[in-house]
């Protein structure tokens, strides 16, 4: 292990920035992460910025927004499409409570099977218009239920 003192600096995954490695976690870097998906100049949510995020093309994020494939690179500023990227942010907030490592949250929401969705993962339950249940099933998970 390491020295006390030592400082450890990783690259954070979410805003490319330096960062000491007992201080990543997604609650402490949810601002630099909400900066880093912003479209510069506006205050909308980039959503090529949010798919390479999800590690997924912008084809499946436009069919999880239920907006026609060219909607994500011609029209960003869609309602619709802004809509659906800041359901899936918070979805990446509230999973940040049950599981604090980036990676690992990313691949929880996108290939974990929960039950109480008839074995959907979470961005399935977020494709179906049901965030909210999304969320106040993590805030359940997160809160110490496990049934």
């Amino acid at each position: 292990m390491f020295e006390q003192g030592y400082d450890v600096r990783i690259l954070c995954a979410i805003c490319s920035r330096n960062v000491p490695s007992g201080n990543v976690t997604m609650a402490a870097l949810s601002a630099d992460m909400l900066e880093s998906l912003r479209e510069p100049g506006t205050s909308r949510i980039s959503p090529s910025k949010l798919a390479a995020l999800l590690d997924m093309q912008q084809q499946d994020l436009a069919l999880l927004a239920g907006v026609h494939r060219n909607t994500v690179r011609l029209h960003p500023e869609s309602p619709r499409l802004q809509a659906a990227l800041r359901d899936l942010v918070r979805l990446l907030s509230a999973a940040s409570a049950v599981q604090p490592d980036l990676q690992r949250l990313i691949f929880f929401i996108k290939n974990e099977p929960v039950p109480a969705f008839s074995y959907k993962t979470l961005l399935q339950v977020v494709q179906e218009a049901r965030t909210d249940d999304a969320i106040a099933y993590l805030e359940s998970v997160a809160s110490g239920f496990v049934g």
